[in-house]
């Protein structure tokens, strides 16, 4: 299977600390980088994590918060001082397009190299708003104290695989492999019919990716994330301060698991964390008692979807 992993380079709240960056990943599925959420430090921590710059092609950008924006701006300087000429994809709530082109128009007041196309998302809606030939991203309208959205990276189904053994023992010409993954059996030159379910073995079950910023827990988040493969939710609080993650529109680590178990999904990644917390091993043990397949997140780690 091609990859599909997530490579973590930020993973703090508002608050900087020493031990974390704000928010900003990147999501690598078949060969393609989209980067999630851009928080200042995002163009260095992307050099340090030894990603292509030439392979990101898309910005998801979930709210206008600064630890999740600020670092746009200067990856989007250093794209053009490296040269390049394809065109970059910011997706973000609409408030930002303003914001975005005062940016440019004050900092590049010449030609920066490249198209920067942006994509306006409506927060308040499940849909898809982006999609390839292999994979499809959906918007999560999430509960912040500003227009918030996080994104659900899918896989699109692929074709069985056809098996090699079968190949050489009926004398399969090259030319007959793709009609047989579509779906066809194949004939022998004594008119035997060899069925389709003989040739092949099933094909991978697709697999996502469910990144939930920043919110408040949401009782019925789970019914848009059902069966997913990996959940990234904020986990800013522990659950002594459950009071103060719904007075500032955040989830405790005991709520993003809760969503996680309801949801059934195969893995959680916590982050986003508070400065309060020197040991965020808290927070995981929090977690575990509700979901026991999570994890804590941290710069330069990387995790298989």
């Amino acid at each position: 299977m091609e990859p599909f992993r997530v490579h973590i380079l930020g993973c703090g709240s508002a608050l900087p600390t020493t031990r974390h960056l704000p928010s900003m990943q990147v999501v690598e599925c078949r060969g393609k980088l989209f980067m999630v959420d851009c928080g200042e430090g995002a163009q260095l921590q992307l050099r340090r994590s030894q990603l292509s710059f030439e392979k990101v092609g898309h910005i998801f950008i979930s709210h206008l918060h600064g630890d999740h924006c600020f670092g746009l701006i200067g990856l989007l300087s250093t794209f053009g001082l490296l040269g390049r000429t394809a065109t970059i994809h910011v997706h973000a709530p609409a408030e930002m397009e303003p914001m975005l082109k005062a940016q440019l128009d004050l900092f590049f007041n010449y030609d920066i190299g490249y198209k920067i196309e942006f994509h306006a998302v409506d927060t308040t809606k499940h849909q898809v708003i982006y999609e390839d030939r292999s994979l499809s991203v959906e918007s999560i309208p999430l509960d912040h104290r500003m227009p918030c959205a996080g994104f659900l990276f899918r896989e699109k189904p692929t074709l069985p695989h056809i098996r090699r053994e079968m190949i050489d023992m009926y004398g399969i010409p090259v030319s007959q492999i793709n009609n047989i993954k579509a779906g066809q059996g194949y004939t022998l030159p004594d008119g035997t019919e060899i069925p389709h379910e003989r040739l092949v073995t099933p094909a991978d079950k697709p697999r996502s990716y469910a990144y939930c910023s920043d919110t408040r827990y949401m009782p019925r988040l789970h019914e848009m994330l059902e069966g997913i493969s990996t959940l990234y939710h904020e986990s800013t609080y522990a659950n002594d301060k459950e009071d103060g993650a719904q007075k500032y529109f955040h989830s405790t680590a005991r709520q993003a698991a809760t969503v996680a178990r309801d949801a059934h999904v195969g893995k959680l990644l916590l982050g986003h964390f508070s400065a309060r917390y020197t040991d965020e091993n808290i927070l995981l043990n929090e977690a575990k008692e509700v979901f026991e397949n999570a994890y804590l997140t941290a710069e330069m780690k990387v995790f298989d979807v």
